[in-house]
């Protein structure tokens, strides 16, 4: 199948954080492709897929930067597809400063942002939007939020009876 969700990091030194995002759509067997594309150093590039993805059947975008963090604004300003921001922990500000590079956008070029190493908070997002207008899609998400529901369950259960004994 075509991939229907981009995934892009800014860096390789990302994957680890956006790894969590591929594994929650290999979980829902979402389609998704994975790039390196910077914002800074390979600014064409970025114009590029931005410009293409829509036609390469890309459906959603997640967009994963540290630091300055430009890369999730930058590929929004030139797609209407949605956009969702990954800020990635950085040494100097832990953080701070990409989650406010990301969450800063000018009216009319919205990304949607999740939390510091929010990867898989980002990857359930897009699959939200996706259940829209698929079925299948948002039984699977029903399901999943079943289960992650019966483990906070059985975890609470678990420590009572750990405290209880």
């Amino acid at each position: 199948m075509e991939p229907i969700v981009g995934i892009l990091m800014g860096s390789n030194s990302d994957f680890p954080i956006m790894k969590e995002a591929i594994d929650i759509l290999k979980e829902f067997n979402i389609p998704y492709e994975v790039n390196i594309i910077s914002a800074h150093r390979t600014p064409d590039l970025a114009v590029e897929y931005a410009k293409n993805a829509i036609d390469k059947g890309i459906k959603i975008i997640i967009a994963g930067a540290g630091g300055a963090a430009h890369l999730p604004g930058f590929i929004a300003a030139f797609t209407t597809i949605p956009v969702i921001g990954v800020p990635i922990l950085s040494k100097s500000l832990n953080g701070l400063d990409s989650l406010l590079s990301i969450v800063q956008m000018p009216k009319g070029i919205p990304v949607a942002t999740v939390a510091i190493n929010g990867a898989a908070n980002a990857a359930i997002l897009a699959i939200q939007i996706l259940s829209l207008n698929n079925e299948i899609i948002r039984n699977k998400l029903i399901e999943y939020k079943s289960k992650i529901k019966q483990e906070v369950i059985e975890k609470s259960q678990k420590l009572k009876d750990n405290i209880n004994n």
